[in-house]
């Protein structure tokens, strides 16, 4: 059984930079382990990075949420560094909540006859980028598992995060 992990916006903007929380600091470690278990077991790991560009004010959403961060390039774009990233890893860039890139090269595997037999989120922001590719990968392949581990993920708020996890529960995503 093939399994693929995706790491979702594991980025110093969003752990201890301009949108970073302690709840974001508290996933770091087991993120970090999650991510160790794929690799030995010679899975899949595809990272996701939020990533804007300095007109990031003129935008939808940063008019919506007026606080420039993940600019590319700058030092809070970067996937936190004590995380371990295997070498054949790819990082998606994603310049809205939800991937359009990882949508299609979920497809593409599956055409392939290459898709994961199960699909694993954890990452930032529970409530905005993880429901949000869960949701997507789950409306692509509605046929192959999707799982988030809640302890591996944070939201906005706390409250934010559990009805985000609650939202994902209806859509038929496993949370553990």
């Amino acid at each position: 059984m093939s399994k693929l992990l995706i790491v979702v916006d594991m980025q110093k903007d969003f752990i201890d930079g301009a949108l970073g929380t302690p709840e974001a600091e508290k996933i770091v470690e087991p993120v970090n382990k999650k991510i160790k278990e794929y690799d030995a077991r010679g899975d899949l790991v595809i990272f996701t990075a939020d990533t804007h560009g300095e007109d990031y004010l003129q935008t939808q959403e940063g008019r919506n949420l007026p606080v420039p961060h993940c600019i590319k390039g700058s030092d809070g774009w970067e996937i936190c560094a004590s995380l371990f990233r295997p070498q054949d890893a790819p990082v998606i860039e994603k310049e809205t909540f939800g991937s359009k890139d990882l949508g299609i090269m979920m497809m593409e595997l599956e055409r392939a006859g290459n898709a994961p037999d199960e699909i694993e989120l954890v990452g930032l922001c529970t409530d905005i980028c993880v429901i949000s590719n869960a949701l997507m990968i789950k409306a692509f392949l509605p046929e192959i598992p999707v799982t988030v581990d809640s302890s591996c993920c944070a939201g906005v708020t706390p409250k934010s995060h559990e009805n985000a996890l609650k939202a994902m529960k209806a859509c038929q995503i496993r949370i553990i």
